[in-house]
């Protein structure tokens, strides 16, 4: 089983940053790929940001430029660093791993983020 903390979100003016984290815990043979998601009121939810254990990224064509996903593998953290925020980024933002042999997936609980003036 793998239990994930996430944290860093909050309220921030249009232009500001955040900075998400992520920690897996709990036992598990490996943290395989990472990712966030998120989801905004009344709409799907939808990747935001992936990287794989080498560290290959992929991202929404709506964040590049201002995002940056991370991770740290000695500490099972996962980061997302966002910039440049803006009101359509407003939403609930999940972390996302999959871990052991099976890819076995697993959510965070979510963190708000709101963009406002």
């Amino acid at each position: 089983q793998v239990q994930l903390v996430e944290s860093g979100g909050g309220l921030v003016q249009p232009g500001g940053s955040l900075r998400l984290s992520c920690t897996a815990s709990g036992r598990f043979l490996s943290i395989n790929d990472m990712a966030w998601y998120r989801q905004a009121p009344g709409k799907q939810r939808e990747l935001v940001a992936g990287i794989t254990t080498g560290g290959t990224t992929n991202y929404a064509d709506s964040v590049k430029g201002r995002f940056t996903i991370s991770r740290d593998n000695s500490r099972n953290t996962v980061y997302l660093q966002m910039n440049s925020l803006n009101p359509e980024d407003t939403a609930v933002y999940y972390c996302n791993v999959q871990a052991g042999t099976l890819n076995v997936n697993y959510w965070g609980q979510g963190t708000q983020v709101t963009v406002s003036s």
